[in-house]
C-alpha cells in the first residue's frame, strides 16, 4: 500500500522500533503511509530513524515493556501495534521471562485495551514450551500470552536475521579479526535458514494490513539452508581471512560457556560482548533453526506474504567487506562452502 492509498495516516506503534529489525520495520511502514510511534527505552537514540519518513511521520516515545504504565501511554490511540522487543542474552533486569513473557503479555493486553485493530508479535523459530533453553521457553510463553490476550494477533517466527547491523555475521567476522580460531559448537552441524531483515519487515507491514493473516503463526526463512560450519566458512571467505574452524562437542561447549559466563561476570562488562557464549545459547544450537515442514505444507512461510526472500550470499558481502584487512579494497577468498537447499 502506498502513501496515497493510506490517506488516513493510521498510527502504528512499534515496540523496539529503534533496534536492528526495528529500523527496517519503521521504513516498511512509512512507505505504506503509516504514522509510526517508536516505543523504546531510549528515544533519544532514535535520530537515525527520522530520514526514513516524512517530517512528523515518525515520533519516538519512552516505553519499557516491564512497566505497564509506560506501555499503556505508548499505545494510546494506536490503530496497530508491533512488538519486536527481545534480548539474546540476559543482563541486569533484562531477563528472558521479564522481556519475552511478561513484556509480551503487557504489550498485547494494553494494545487490546487501547482498541488497536491489528497486532504483530515477532518471536523466533525454536520457540518451544518444552525446550531445554530458557530463551526458547520464554519465547513460547510470550506467544501463548499474545494469543490469549489478542487472539487475532499475527505471530512471526524468523530464523536468524541478517542485515548491515546484525548480531550474527558481524559478530563472527569481528571475532575472526582477533581470534586464530572460530568455535564450531556441536561440530558445526546445526542448520540455519538466514532471513533478510528487510524481508521480515515487509511481512510485518503486510500482516498489519491483510486481515486474512490474523490469528496465524508464520515461520520466516531465507532461500538457503546452511550449517553453522558453512556459515563460518562463508564469513572467512568474505573477509579474506584464514582461521581454524574448531569443532567443540556439546558437553565441552557447555563447560566452555560456563567459563565464558564467569569471566564476563568477573570482568564487570570489560570483556568484548562478542566473546560471550552462554550455556543457554549452546542448548539452542542443539536443534536446527529452520522453517518446519508443517509450516511449508500449510503455507505459513515468507512466501505467503508475496515476498521473494533475499539470499544472505547476495546481501552479506555488501557489509562484511569492512572486516577485511584492507577494507573495501581487500578481496574475498575463493569460496570453500556449498549451500544445501
Amino acid at each position: 500500500m502506498t502513501e496515497t492509498q493510506n490517506p488516513s495516516g493510521r498510527l502504528a506503534v512499534v515496540f523496539g522500533g529503534g533496534g536492528f529489525l526495528g529500523r527496517h520495520v519503521v521504513r516498511a511502514l512509512t512507505k505504506r503511509g503509516w504514522r509510526v510511534r517508536v516505543a523504546c527505552r531510549r528515544p533519544d537514540l532514535t535520530g537515525h530513524l527520522q530520514p526514513v519518513g516524512r517530517v512528523g511521520q515518525i515520533h519516538a516515545v519512552q516505553a519499557n515493556v516491564r512497566f505497564p504504565d509506560s506501555v499503556r501511554a505508548a499505545v494510546r490511540g494506536a490503530d496497530a501495534v508491533v512488538n519486536l522487543v527481545g534480548v539474546l542474552t540476559q543482563s541486569g533486569r533484562q531477563r528472558f521471562d521479564a522481556v519475552h513473557d511478561f513484556g509480551a503479555r503487557i504489550v498485547a493486553r494494553e494494545a487490546k485495551a487501547a482498541g488497536a485493530q491489528a497486532f504483530v508479535h515477532v518471536s523466533a523459530i525454536g520457540a518451544d514450551a518444552d525446550s531445554p533453553s530458557l530463551y526458547a521457553r520464554s519465547k513460547a510463553a510470550g506467544e501463548a500470552a499474545t494469543r490469549e490476550l489478542f487472539p487475532q494477533a499475527v505471530i512471526l517466527r524468523p530464523s536468524i536475521i541478517f542485515g548491515p547491523e546484525d548480531d550474527f555475521f558481524n559478530r563472527f567476522a569481528a571475532m575472526a579479526r582477533l581470534s586464530p580460531a572460530l568455535p564450531l559448537i556441536g561440530g558445526g552441524q546445526t542448520r540455519f535458514q538466514p532471513v533478510y531483515a528487510g524481508d521480515v519487515a515487509e511481512a510485518v507491514a503486510i500482516a498489519l494490513e491483510d486481515e486474512s493473516k490474523a490469528g496465524r503463526v508464520y515461520e520466516l526463512g531465507g532461500p538457503d539452508v546452511a550449517t553453522f560450519r558453512e556459515l563460518m566458512q562463508f564469513i572467512l571467505d568474505q573477509t579474506g581471512r584464514r582461521r581454524l574452524l574448531a569443532p567443540i562437542p556439546f558437553p565441552a561447549a557447555r563447560a566452555l560457556a560456563l567459563g565464558s559466563e564467569i569471566a564476563h561476570a568477573a570482568s564487570f562488562g570489560l570483556l568484548p560482548a562478542m566473546t560471550l557464549i552462554t550455556r543457554d545459547q549452546v542448548k539452542l544450537l542443539e536443534k536446527d533453526n529452520v522453517v518446519s515442514q508443517a509450516a511449508i505444507a500449510e503455507g505459513r512461510t515468507l512466501e505467503a506474504f508475496g515476498v521473494k526472500p533475499d539470499s544472505y550470499e547476495a546481501v552479506v558481502p555488501g557489509y562484511l567487506y569492512r572486516f577485511r584487512k584492507t577494507g573495501q579494497f581487500g578481496r574475498p577468498n575463493p569460496p570453500h562452502h556449498s549451500i544445501r537447499p
